[in-house]
């Protein structure tokens, strides 16, 4: 049996390790299209930190590592897939691959906004390691740079960005900050806590335009502002890497479709990660929960199934835990509210503490927390195992923060959700 994998990423990379242990004798192939070993994409924002070299970002850092395991390492794009022949075509001379069972593992790519002058030197995405190596050039102490985007990566990237003394501005077009994962409460308390940290901070604003001038760019405000920087970063968003699929006959959405076994619409083919649809826990539709941890679980459950075994998602779970500049939040399920439920709310805006739970009927289905780590796996485990809670539902209406005490008393939840 031959296995190719596309995408040498967390998700490429746990599905290639589960395939060598669960099929000794079987043919491995996994395919990058980086200068680089498998690494992590989300190792990058402490690479530009100073806090690790890049073989630090290396998702396993002996450099025989997959020589040892038989996992034969390709480099090249893919350009197409034909499912009928079951062959995929790489760029350059990189010919025809044959398969037996193929995982799209390939990630996302950054959405670039049809900004003018988006495109002129000093514009840079941060999402691979060339990216890094740039940005490391210009971002230098004292460095103007302005961001565009202010989601999960984007704050990411604002604090490394932050670490190097460069004096920051963060344009956001949402009304808030990290508006896909916090409430309007708690996205402007993270809005208050960065700009504190000595980093101005536009929301409701875009970028209109960006031009050169003399002293490096000129950037353009929807608000009336213009700002000269030496440095723009786009963290604008990421969507699915599907296009290298657009001519084959699998069935796509935002990214690619797939069951609760991680196959496709084709038998023999499946996805994990970024760039596959599956099934929200929350509420049965689909969705592309573009997060490491939902990338390394659906792995592991299409490489079961590839290699004969039986494995089933539950659903992917929403999950958001960030770190801003030393504020942690953090999100769950459906965080912004269920149609017909209710929520209470607890906020202290001067100490930035922030507890918000989302229920319907009896049941915790969402919650948002700012300041605090020691509700994150109770939370976790109440909404994953949609434990009834009954009389503790008006216990928690009351006092939010006695989330560990329902947790307890209510024995259902299973103790693996916290693991």
């Amino acid at each position: 049996m031959k296995h190719v994998i596309l995408g040498n990423g967390p998700a490429g990379v746990i599905a290639a390790e589960i395939l060598r242990k669960r099929s000794p004798e079987d043919e491995i192939v996994m395919i990058g299209c980086e200068d680089a070993p498998p690494y992590s994409r989300m190792a990058i924002p402490y690479l530009l930190m100073g806090n690790i070299q890049e073989s630090g970002t290396y998702l396993r850092k002996d450099p025989d590592y997959f020589e040892k395991l038989q996992i034969q390492q390709v480099r090249g794009k893919v350009i197409s897939l034909d499912l009928q022949a079951k062959k995929l075509t790489l760029d350059g001379n990189g010919g025809q691959l044959g398969y037996d069972k193929l995982l799209i593992a390939t990630g996302s790519v950054p959405m670039q906004p049809p900004i003018p002058g988006i495109s002129l030197p000093g514009v840079h995405p941060c999402w691979t390691l060339d990216d890094a190596r740039s940005i490391a050039q210009l971002a230098k102490p004292g460095s103007r740079v302005l961001q565009m985007g202010a989601g999960f990566i984007g704050c990411i990237i604002l604090e490394a960005l932050a670490s190097r003394k460069v004096e920051l501005t963060v344009v956001e077009m949402g009304d808030r900050m990290v508006p896909r994962m916090m409430t309007s409460v708690a996205g402007g308390m993270i809005k208050q806590w960065v700009q504190a940290q000595g980093v101005q901070v536009y929301t409701d604003t875009r970028v209109e335009e960006i031009s050169k001038s003399s002293s490096g760019l000129a950037v353009k405000l929807s608000n009336g502002k213009t700002i000269e920087v030496d440095l723009v970063i786009s963290a604008t968003g990421v969507k699915p890497n599907i296009e290298y699929l657009q001519s084959s006959s699998l069935e796509l959405g935002i990214g690619v479709l797939v069951n609760d076994s991680m196959q496709t619409s084709n038998p023999d083919v499946y996805a994990a990660g970024d760039v596959a649809e599956s099934i929200d826990f929350s509420t049965g539709h689909r969705i592309v929960n573009a997060i490491q941890p939902n990338a390394a679980e659906q792995a592991r459950i299409a490489a079961i199934n590839m290699s004969g075994g039986q494995a089933q998602s539950l659903g992917a779970l929403q999950i958001n835990v960030l770190d801003t500049l030393g504020l942690i939040s953090s999100s769950f399920g459906l965080w912004s509210g269920a149609k017909d439920g209710d929520y209470v709310e607890a906020v202290d805006l001067d100490h930035y503490k922030y507890l918000r739970l989302e229920f319907l009927d009896d049941i915790l289905v969402g919650a948002t927390c700012i300041g605090s780590t020691e509700h994150i796996g109770v939370l976790r485990g109440l909404i994953q195992g949609k434990v009834a809670l009954g009389e503790w539902k008006q216990v928690l209406m009351e006092e939010p923060t006695k989330a560990m005490e329902a947790y307890l008393a209510k024995g259902q939840a299973q103790s693996t959700w916290m693991n």
